[in-house]
């Protein structure tokens, strides 16, 4: 039985931070994160059976062309994905009464849609990344024990070798997106190493007002390649949701819009269209 300060609940049982209780979740899950893009996604839904809010976290849960589907908003940040990873597996397959691990567990597929920076220059705005593979330097992935067969040991060594990486920044790690999810939702879209920073600023290379740790990050990423894929854009979020999904015996995926460009310095004015496009595109192929 998990202690009531380490799976803590709220005051009508649900969990604490996404407050949904079993069957008010969907196996296929969307996940976005910024609140209000929690209706462009129940827009398209045939019916909405599950409305509920807490702080950032918005979740409808419904039905489009028959399939069972939920959109949450995470918020931005690994921070925010340890949080909702860990609660959306608690969900269902804790028994949140006595607070025991159930006997038979659920695969969720987990689909996070969001918003990137590429970082190849021949990638216009508007256009959709799927990440096969991620790279973490967030750190989020040492805190846990993880499965040697979910982690990518060789594309973690080969971009520290390559990018000369040291500490005092956080060792990288690697990840791949669930063969099945790929194969099914991005079979059509571009594909490539997504990088997930801890932040926006700093961490992605964007020097304000402090100067950078290594200024030279930038301009040497992206030449990596592996597998003859190289690393295509910037994001806060999918490191956490494919280490902390695939450990947990979850489908993952990310799939981004591509809303500025590193290489070219462009950004998008308008990208609620293309947003829009990514959704649809995605609920008819879950």
């Amino acid at each position: 039985m998990f202690k009531a300060s380490e799976l803590t609940l709220a005051d009508d049982g649900s969990l604490y931070h996404i407050r949904l209780f079993a069957e008010e979740l969907a196996d296929n899950v969307i996940l976005v994160g910024d609140p209000k893009r929690v209706n462009m996604v129940s827009d398209f839904f045939d019916t909405v059976e599950v409305k509920k809010e807490n702080r950032e976290i918005v979740t409808h849960t419904g039905t489009f062309n028959g399939k069972r589907i939920t959109a949450m908003s995470t918020g931005m940040g690994v921070d925010n994905l340890d949080i909702v990873i860990t609660e959306l597996d608690a969900c269902r397959n804790i028994d949140l009464k006595t607070k025991e691990v159930k006997k038979h567990l659920t695969s969720l597929n987990l689909i996070r849609l969001g918003t990137t920076g590429a970082m190849q220059k021949d990638m216009d705005i508007n256009s959709y990344i799927c990440s096969q593979y991620v790279v973490g330097i967030d750190g989020m992935m040492w805190f846990y024990k993880n499965n040697p067969q979910v982690m990518e040991q060789a594309l973690q060594e080969e971009f520290i070798s390559y990018m000369q990486w040291h500490s005092p920044l956080p060792t990288p790690y690697a990840v791949s997106a669930s063969k099945d999810l790929t194969d099914r939702i991005a079979f059509d879209m571009r594909k490539g190493i997504t990088v997930t920073a801890p932040g926006f600023y700093g961490p992605q290379g964007r020097a304000i007002r402090l100067a950078l740790y290594d200024e030279t990050i930038n301009s040497r990423m992206p030449e990596f390649s592996y597998n003859n894929l190289k690393i295509t854009n910037y994001e806060m979020e999918t490191s956490s949701l494919y280490c902390l999904g695939k450990n947990l015996g979850h489908n993952v995926l990310t799939v981004c819009n591509v809303i500025a460009n590193r290489e070219q310095g462009t950004f998008a004015k308008d990208y609620h269209q293309s947003m829009q496009n990514l959704i649809k595109t995605v609920l008819e192929r879950i």
